[in-house]
Parts: C-alpha cells; structure tokens; sequence
C-alpha cells in the first residue's frame, strides 16, 4: 500500500453531517490521513473538535489563510497533498481558487461556486496548475449508478427518448412557513448559498446524475420556481423541462418542502429497447425495464456487473452498499488521480462537471426570471 495521501479538511467540524460523511469515506479504503485543519471559524472549537475526534492538535489552524502560509512552509513530503472544502457556498470559490494556484490538490463540496463566472475562473486556475479537482457529487460513487452508466454507455437501451430525474426533500418545511426562521438559514440567503436554493443544492445532483448516466449534454432548460412566500428570495421548489443530444427530452424535478420526503432521489431512463430506473433510497436496486421480457433486478457485487461498478463495491453481494461507500469511490477515484495512478473517468466528477452545474443554476434562474422560457446552455 502507498504512504497515505495527507490530507486537509476546511469546515465540517461539530454535528455536520457533510463533515462526517468525508471524514469517514476518506478513511474506508486506507487513502488518507487528515493531518490538518480548520474545522469551525473559531481555533478554540475547532481544537476542542480535532480531540474529540482524536486528530492531532499541532496543525489546527486558526483560519484558512494561515492553514495555506503554514503548510507551505513545510518540506513537500510534510505538507498536506489535498483539501476537502466543506464550507457553504460562498466559500468554495476563493478557498479552491487559493489552494489550485498554491499547488494543492481539492476535493470539493458542490455547487462548485456562487457564479458561473467564478467557475470558469477555476477552470482556468485548474488547467494552468495541474492539479486534481474532485467535486462530491455524491452519488456517482454508488456501485448501480456506475452500472447504469455503463450500460447504457454499452447501448443496452438502444437510442435514449426520455429522461425524469426527480430530488425530493421535506426539510426546509419546518424553517420555510416560520418568517423569522427563513431569515436565519445559510441555504436561504443569497450572500452565502449563492443565487439559488433548492435547484443549486440538490437540483445539480439530478442533473450531473442526468449527464452522468446518460453520457450525453443537457443543451437547454425552460424553469419555472416556487418562492412561496414574498420575502423569501430563494427557490424552494422548481421543475425543469430539458432537452438534450439527439432529440432526447427530459425533466428535472426538485423540491425541499415535498412534505414528508427524506432524501429521494430517483432517475429513469428510457430507451429504443428498455429502460433503467433507480432510487437513492434503495440504491442496491437497478431496474431493467422492457416492452417484451420481464423486469430485471441489478445488484452490487455479482460478476454479471461492469468493471467500473465491481470497482466501488467493498462487500459480497446482499450485503448493502450505503451513502458511505458511494462518497469512499469518490476519494478513492481521487487518491488514484493524486498518485499518478490509472483510473476510470467516471470515478469523480471533475471541474468539468462544476461549470456545467453552475451554467445549470444560472440558466434555470433565467429562465424563471424571463418568465419561463427556453434558455441554452453553453456547449
């Protein structure tokens, strides 16, 4: 086994459940060492957090910039190789900017930026320093996601007609009918989540999952939000129509007060020869659809599946592959980039996919805004 890739952490400290989540995906296949830090904006909680979690106190920074001067004053074989950004928002930007122009590799939370604009700024960093730049679409990392893929990349449902990605949650709903809760929440100002809501936190995960499986580009959207309340300046709720390469239609549907609704994300697929349905909720489950033959159940870890799924399952088949494990394939495509290794291209989404998610937000946000109209994306 190489030496462990050292590893950075920014935010996600206390009770975060993103913070958590990498944490122990980086750890699940024995890449990584967190060796530094700056888990909370104040150094007294991020040091009482690294001891809580047993990560050694010498290299918890007080803030990011100093995390950058410090590490850098350390010989290469010392100094942290990657950082995970898991800030809001408003943060990715100038933390990934800094890191990419300092040589540091990133592993970052999405939306990728605030602004289409920043994200293309990125990219530019990005290509001129060489590095790797992995963004957490989480959900790519799951063995059945990665057989879709490659079944349809193999032509198994022939020429794809339709596509419906679906991402359902409730729990803004408990915050969103409350005036002065809906005025204390990151999520809902624009200052820090950026100029969208619910279509840039989950509505990006259904449309990289649309791009993602398909192997094909969203080429224009027409939008149409719910605010629900005057005031609020944020969409909570949004529908939008795609079409995409080859006449193939869609739609992408998101919403955070679908009351009831815990994390339910779905996509179906629909083909010439059949159809492919699965559910992040019961994601050990990939549907083969047809006209003329019976359904047929995928699962994780049996012989019939592809390369690239066998590849990001850890246990025998019947033993479930979760949440964890799909954000551990994600660094573990990541630690082979970062080591010169050879890897597959649908192991992490890349800077790519973080521009194509921001021109997503945008061009949803005009096309609600110009009253619901059709809105290219750039090619």
């Amino acid at each position: 086994m190489p030496k462990k890739i050292r590893l950075g952490i920014l935010g996600g400290g206390g009770d975060s459940l993103i913070g958590v989540l990498h944490r122990v995906a980086s750890q699940i296949n024995d890449n990584y060492e967190i060796v530094g830090a700056v888990f909370n904006p104040h150094i007294k909680d991020s040091i009482a957090f690294a001891e809580e979690i047993d990560v050694p106190t010498d290299r918890i920074y007080k803030d990011f910039d100093t995390l950058v001067e410090e590490e850098l004053k350390l010989p290469e074989d010392e100094r942290i190789q990657v950082c995970s950004i898991l800030t809001p928002n408003f943060l990715h930007f100038p933390m990934a900017l800094k890191l990419i122009e300092n040589g540091f590799h990133v592993i970052c939370e999405k939306p990728m930026t605030t602004t289409l604009e920043e994200a293309k700024t990125l990219q530019k960093a990005h290509e001129k320093a060489g590095t790797v730049f992995a963004l957490t679409h989480t959900y790519t990392g799951y063995p059945m996601v990665r057989q879709m893929r490659e079944m349809i990349k193999e032509g198994v449902l022939g020429k794809i007609h339709k596509v419906d990605a679906v991402y359902y949650q409730g729990w803004i709903n408990e915050i969103i009918h409350d005036e002065e809760k809906r005025k204390s929440v990151w999520r809902l100002d624009p200052e820090k989540a950026g100029i969208s809501s619910c279509m840039g936190d989950i509505g990006t995960h259904a449309f990289n999952m649309v791009e993602y499986a398909t192997g094909l580009n969203i080429n224009s959207i027409l939008c149409d939000f719910n605010y629900l309340y005057k005031d609020n300046k944020m969409d909570i709720d949004g529908t939008v129509l795609i079409r995409m390469d080859d006449h193939v239609k869609g739609v992408i549907r998101a919403s955070q007060v679908a009351t009831g609704e815990e994390n339910a994300l779905g996509i179906s697929i629909y083909g010439q020869k059949g159809g492919l349905r699965w559910k992040q909720e019961d994601p050990n489950f990939l549907y083969l659809l047809s006209d003329t033959d019976p359904t047929q159940i995928y699962k994780p870890g049996h012989a019939y599946n592809s390369e690239l799924s066998l590849a990001g399952t850890k246990l025998p088949p019947g033993h479930p592959e979760g949440i964890f494990d799909s954000m551990a394939n994600i660094y573990l495509g990541a630690a082979k980039a970062i080591r010169g290794e050879e890897y597959d291209q649908g192991e992490f989404p890349t800077m790519v996919d973080g521009v194509r998610g921001m021109n997503f937000v945008e061009a949803t946000v005009e096309s609600h805004k110009e009253g619901n109209v059709w809105v290219e994306l750039e090619k």
